[in-house]
């Protein structure tokens, strides 16, 4: 689950921290095999800390097929606060992305975003993105969900999101990302997020990032709107 005042969890930006690939066809090949592996201080999901804002470690292994279609696990340790028994959530995601032209490409998913430790909180969601060079934008739609239909995470919610990515001097990267969440139940307060993220690869010892994260909403006191800084760490293996 997610950290709001309900339940829920994961999206498929994740999947694509530190991805490293070992082929098992021959050379040239359609199958590829990627491993991820980070830490980071603080597991900031949409805005919203995963872990009680306390550290956490990550990672997955993805299998990619030359057409453009691939699939994806994730696991990472959670922590929703006192009284909550989740400690950790496993995601799977399948998906189709292509290339249009040299400047625009596009992608299609469905994650499944589990809490094997407990009951009832699993939720499903289909998304679609496009980028053209340096901007993405897309949506995903919770097509599945265990909770009950008052509360976040179910049927029917809409996350729109998009990001400007950069390429900078000294081997950094910059990312700018805005996100708005429109919940189905209407007891549950929709939600601005957005935040700001530098990162630089460090070769053989992988890539480092220093992010900060804003969450902005109507209702006072309905979530945590404290600004989120963290760093984080991932490395190919």
């Amino acid at each position: 689950m997610k950290v709001t005042p309900f339940r829920a969890a994961l999206t498929i930006g994740v999947f694509a921290a530190g991805a490293s690939q070992i082929t098992f066809a021959e050379d040239g090949g359609p199958h590829t095999i990627t491993a991820n592996f980070g830490a980071v201080s603080n597991y900031i999901w949409r805005g919203l800390t995963q872990t009680d804002n306390q550290s956490a470690v990550q990672g997955g292994i993805d299998y990619n097929h030359s057409s453009g279609l691939y699939a994806k696990t994730w696991v990472s340790n959670v922590d929703f606060g006192a009284g909550d028994q989740t400690n950790y959530e496993f995601d799977v995601a399948a998906g189709f992305g292509n290339s249009i032209n040299d400047d625009l490409s596009y992608d299609i998913n469905l994650t499944y975003i589990s809490y094997p430790d407990v009951d009832d909180i699993d939720f499903a969601e289909l998304g679609g993105s496009v980028t053209f060079k340096w901007i993405t934008a897309g949506m995903n739609y919770t097509v599945y969900g265990q909770v009950d239909n008052s509360s976040a995470y179910d049927v029917g919610d809409i996350y729109y999101h998009a990001a400007l990515d950069f390429e900078l001097l000294y081997n950094l990267g910059l990312n700018l990302h805005v996100g708005y969440y429109d919940f189905d139940a209407p007891n549950v307060t929709d939600y601005t997020n957005w935040g700001i993220s530098i990162s630089r690869s460090a070769g053989d010892f992988g890539t480092v990032s220093l992010n900060y994260d804003q969450l902005d909403s109507d209702t006072e006191g309905a979530y945590d709107e404290d600004p989120k800084i963290w760093i984080g760490w991932n490395k190919t293996f």
